[in-house]
């Protein structure tokens, strides 16, 4: 069995070793003034405004002194370090940190022949085809990626080139760190498989090397290479990706970038099924490749698949902004499971498949037309084995030493954000702004903050700057802003000298940031420990720290300044005691839990699923039936009447049609006195009555379990108290109200403990189902604290109780019969039971005889469902008395 980890970028990729191409040498640098620090006798060499025998007061660097002090010097390519996958130390760079595709600078790679994609804007189009229109016709003016004679020879130079394989930048660092702390642990043996591209470009490779580079990856380092156009590539993951989790922009990029995104996907889908062999397990992560299960399942029908959303689920009201939707949707139901990061992200993904899909969504997943798709959260962490390993290295306690000198006694409050909208950089700013305003005896703090993009760097530049020119002295500079990344030694020893962590992301999923922060502050390697971490409440961290971190809102920068003045003035034995409870979820929450969970998981529900599917369920066997039926003596059927009995109508349609059949059926079987028949419906219980006024003692379960009349009895028993239905019906029958209003041709039926809204006969179909399920969608989340719930059904939406159902019904039957045995001993208890529908309500009913089966209460139960739907029945039929399925 081989288990198909799928994600955009590989763990891996190429490093080419060419010649450095000559650039024109740069304008020299303007000279600028800096602090210099005093000599060791005290004395300095530059002017100073302190005169007298005073202390000098300790110097802060100023901001070129910064970044050069955490600048990185380039190592030698023969010295750089080789981290191959079986190295259980190697810890990956985390997610927020990487870089982009065709952005790194570590490695020599080709440039990229991707060109501009057309502009949303139909007025720059004009301009963009007169373009396009003289680069065809031979003019100097080019349109898409136009290259000079050097810049193409150096393209040519990589067709010649050595190279080698290298752990790769881009990608989910907290993802390669959980498959290898899997693989550390054994819970995924040898047989594990990298899926994805190698997070460069590509085009100008030859075909020969490519092939080289994909038989390498394969054999010796168990990756299957997705090859795409840096066009492709560019389109996909630079565009319409970077709408996805937080920014959906409907029309914008409806028209090439969908494109770009289903194309990639198929070839990902392509690789994986070409690949596959039964017993395999496909495992698909992130946004990026959101299509690729349902691709997968088309041609893959029996296929283990699994999906990982590692980033935030936004609500139904932001995702339906998006063009493409339901197709999105529809592609993440392609798995067995999708998991999520917390439960927060999963109850946004249930609302907005009923919302938009129109289909029954439960706690445990979403119910489909032929399976069942279970939905659950799945808590990722990091790595502590291996990242106390990195903490030991030599590099890390060097820069230790190094940082710790440099601010000694300062406070450090660091802050690691890539500079884009939702990592909520601007709001932190602007809150330790305020809290240097509003507490003026922490001026002579120091905050880090390093990033690595410039989206917003105008704006953040002009808040930093306004910081530091107000607050700042000659002596200290109270932020410092790093307009680069640093290296992972670096940022180690950072957060383990840090007093305290702010992270302020507007939406994110798990900020494993935090995680290693809470692992760095135990104190073994630095005498600062139990650091306070302030943390952003929407971030996916905050639903599984309970608590004990400083929860802030982001956009609340009054809360934020408190939070920072708490985290500094805070007592250590609080400190500690927060800090135990956070490091305590920290090593439960592990990398290694984290993927061993999810397979478990996924193997489970696959079995589960695989056991419900018509395929799976043998027919049901007449002759094993009759002889069942022969040996007991003492028999309950339990069946159903619409679509099992007779075929969906009206009452009076079916009377008219075929009813004389079943009551025939009915009272054949009551002949023998053995026989006790149970009639169930969703009709209510006057409607059962007139349909069968001619079969004597009949018992009859009405409204899905909320009446039961016994067998042999006369009077009804309203087993939910129809009564107390009058509250929760009045507040929906409002909501229904509503949406009936704006559907024209639809009904609202009202019964004892439920209500209809049908739209079978709606003039637009399809304005009718988006009707519907914005229907069950809005009575589901304001009315779950009434215990009833929507039900999206075909051509109508059920609202009923949640604590009644079929199967509570035939619960009282049977603790019935057992009094009447307990009551009188010549009475026998059942030991034959057989339960038949066709509809999901009679599923809580299979569930129910099913466990008196395994419970060995019942001697020979048989539970059949009519149809060819995925059920928990034992068995299946493809018609009922009626002769329609």
């Amino acid at each position: 069995m081989t288990i198909f980890v799928v994600s955009l970028f590989l763990p891996f990729t190429v490093n080419f070793v060419v010649p450095t191409p000559q650039r024109r040498p740069s304008p020299p640098r303007r000279q600028t003034t800096r602090a210099v620090n005093p000599s060791q006798d005290g004395t300095s060499s530059v002017p100073s405004l302190f005169t007298g025998s005073g202390p000098t007061p300790p110097m802060t660097p100023a901001i070129g002194d910064h970044e050069e002090f955490f600048a990185q010097e380039k190592v030698p390519e023969k010295m750089l370090p080789k981290i191959m996958v079986e190295e259980p130390q190697s810890l990956a760079r985390s997610d927020p940190h990487s870089p982009a595709w065709g952005t790194g600078q570590s490695f020599n790679q080709p440039p990229s022949r991707a060109g501009q994609p057309p502009s949303p804007s139909i007025l720059k189009r004009t301009k963009i085809h007169a373009k396009l229109n003289s680069w065809r016709t031979g003019a100097k003016e080019t349109l898409l990626g136009g290259q000079s004679p050097r810049d193409r020879s150096h393209e040519r130079a990589f067709t010649k080139a050595e190279w080698s394989i290298e752990p790769a930048e881009q990608g989910n660092g907290g993802l390669r760190n959980a498959v290898r702390a899997g693989v550390d642990a054994g819970d995924l043996g040898d047989d594990t498989t990298w899926v994805g591209t190698l997070g460069m470009p590509t085009d100008v490779l030859e075909d020969s090397q490519k092939e080289d580079i994909q038989d390498r990856l394969e054999n010796e380092f168990s990756s299957l290479n997705i090859w795409c156009s840096d066009g492709d590539v560019d389109g996909h993951y630079n565009h319409f990706c970077k709408q996805i989790p937080d920014n959906p922009k409907s029309k914008a990029y409806e028209d090439h970038s969908w494109v770009y995104y289903v194309k990639v996907n198929q070839i990902f889908a392509d690789k994986i099924v070409r690949n596959y062999k039964r017993g395999d397990v496909i495992w698909i992560h992130d946004y990026h490749l959101l299509l690729v299960p349902n691709m997968v399942r088309q041609k893959l029908k029996d296929a283990k698949i699994g999906f990982f959303l590692h980033v935030a689920f936004p609500s139904s009201e932001v995702f339906r902004c998006l063009a493409v939707r339901k197709e999105l949707l529809e592609g993440m139901l392609g798995s067995n499971l999708v998991g999520f990061q917390t439960e927060e992200y999963c109850r946004h993904f249930l609302q907005t498949c009923s919302r938009l899909l129109n289909v029954e969504a439960t706690n445990e997943g979403v119910q489909l037309e032929e399976r069942f798709v279970n939905v659950a959260n799945f808590a990722i962490g990091v790595d502590p084995a291996s990242l106390e390993k990195s903490l030991e290295g030599a590099s890390v306690a060097q820069w230790l030493a190094e940082i710790q000198e440099r601010y000694a006694g300062k406070r450090l409050i660091v802050a690691r954000d890539k500079l884009d909208h939702v990592r909520g950089v601007r709001q932190k700013l602007l809150a330790y702004e305020l809290f240097l305003n509003k507490y003026p005896q922490f001026r002579e703090k120091v905050a880090t903050s390093t990033t690595e993009q410039a989206e917003l760097d105008a704006t953040v530049s002009d808040i930093v700057t306004r910081v530091n020119s107000t607050h700042a002295t000659l002596a200290h500079q109270p932020l410092v802003f790093l307009k680069q990344d640093i290296s992972f030694a670096q940022y180690l020893a950072l957060i383990t000298v840090a007093d305290a962590l702010m992270i302020t992301s507007l939406r994110e999923g798990m900020n494993l940031t935090s995680h290693e922060f809470i692992f760095c502050q135990s104190g073994k390697y630095s005498k600062q420990k139990h650091g306070s971490l302030i943390l952003s409440e929407f971030t996916g961290s905050a639903s599984v720290f309970g608590g004990s971190e400083l929860s802030v809102n982001p956009w609340d920068y009054r809360k934020c300044a408190e939070a920072v003045r708490i985290a500094l003035e805070m007592e250590p034995a609080e400190r500690e005691q927060r800090w135990q409870k956070l490091h305590d979820v920290v090593m439960h929450h592990t990398a290694a839990s984290w993927f061993a969970n999810f397979l478990d998981r996924l193997s489970h529900v696959y079995e589960e699923q695989h056991a419900r599917d018509t395929i799976s369920i043998p027919r049901l066997s007449i002759n094993t039936l009759t002889q069942k039926y022969l040996k007991s003596s003492r028999r309950i059927f339990i069946l159903d009447y619409e679509g099992t009995l007779a075929s969906w109508g009206s009452p009076s349609s079916i009377i008219l049609t075929s009813p004389q059949r079943v009551l025939d059926v009915l009272n054949d079987i009551l002949l023998d006195t053995k026989n006790i028949v149970y009639v169930m419906s969703g009709r209510q219980p006057e409607e059962l009555d007139r349909l069968f006024g001619r079969v004597p003692k009949l018992g009859m379960i009405a409204e899905n379990g909320c009446f039961v009349k016994e067998f042999g009895a006369t009077e009804w028993i309203d087993v939910a108290r129809s009564e107390e239905m009058t509250p929760w019906k009045k507040s929906v029958r409002h909501i229904m109200d509503y949406y009936q209003e704006r559907t024209e041709g639809s009904w609202l039926e009202e019964r004892h403990c439920s209500l209809l809204l049908h739209y079978g006969s709606a003039a637009d179909s399809h304005g009718a189902a988006v009707q519907a399920g914005e229907c069950a969608n809005h009575i589901n989340e304001a009315c779950e604290s009434q215990r009833v719930h929507a039900i999206p059904l075909e051509r109508a939406v059920l609202v009923e109780p949640m604590d009644w159902s079929k199967g509570t019904a035939a619960t009282q039957i049977l603790e019935g019969l057992r009094s009447k045995h307990d009551d009188r001993v010549k009475e026998e208890m059942p030991d034959f039971l057989m339960v038949a529908g066709d509809d999901r309500d009679d599923e809580a009913i299979f569930q129910w005889a099913n466990q008196l089966a395994a419970d060995k209460v019942v001697e020979h139960v048989t539970t059949v469902s009519v149809g060819s739907r995925n059920t928990q029945a034992m068995a299946t039929l493809t018609q009922g008395v009626t002769g329609k399925s």
